[in-house]
């Protein structure tokens, strides 16, 4: 491994922590509905544990409502129980037909759990980048030490990751308050 490819990885890991806190912040609830809530929710669909959105039309037609049409009507009682079982906290109302889940407002005192909750997992993903940056400046002092780069080049390379690694640990924070202004903000 040489200088630029450490550095490339250090980049690739940045984008790909920053994919995995969108992923985690979009799980949180914020009091608009969201199919994302959704997503870890598994059915039992004829035996075959299945994404619910793999067996069923997710919609969200209301700011605060989240409607559920199974495209085998058969399944709808399997995805109730799914859904009650799940983690999300919130009942599901059916007709028959299809599956509401109602969104309440959040209280004030539950906005600021979330954010905490939101806060932890920023600084979750800026220990994961830090990491990265110790990892990268590793092969650095390796490659040096083992005389395969020059060592100019090596302080060049390890200004470079100190300077990926602000990047990196600011945009979480950009990412962070956008989620924070959601929470705050509905």
């Amino acid at each position: 491994m040489d200088l630029s490819e450490i550095i490339d990885d250090m980049k690739q890991s940045a984008e790909a922590t920053y994919e995995a806190l969108r992923r985690e912040l979009a799980k949180v609830r914020t009091g608009r509905a969201s199919t994302t809530i959704l997503d870890n929710i598994r059915v039992d669909y004829y035996g075959t544990p299945t994404p619910l959105n793999q067996c069923a039309s997710l919609l969200v037609p209301e700011p605060r409502l989240i409607v559920i049409k199974p495209w085998d009507k058969s399944v709808l009682k399997e995805i109730e129980k799914a859904i009650q079982a799940s983690d999300i906290g919130l009942p599901p109302n059916s007709d028959g037909e299809v599956i509401r889940i109602a969104i309440p407002t959040l209280t004030d005192e539950r906005r600021q759990e979330l954010v905490k909750i939101c806060s932890k997992y920023g600084e979750d993903h800026k220990v994961s980048i830090r990491n990265a940056r110790r990892d990268a400046n590793e092969f650095v002092k390796e490659l040096q030490k083992s005389g395969d780069a020059p060592e100019d080049e090596c302080r060049q390379a390890t200004k470079r990751i100190q300077e990926i690694t602000d990047d990196a640990v600011g945009k979480v924070d950009e990412i962070f308050k956008e989620k924070e202004t959601e929470i705050l903000g509905d």
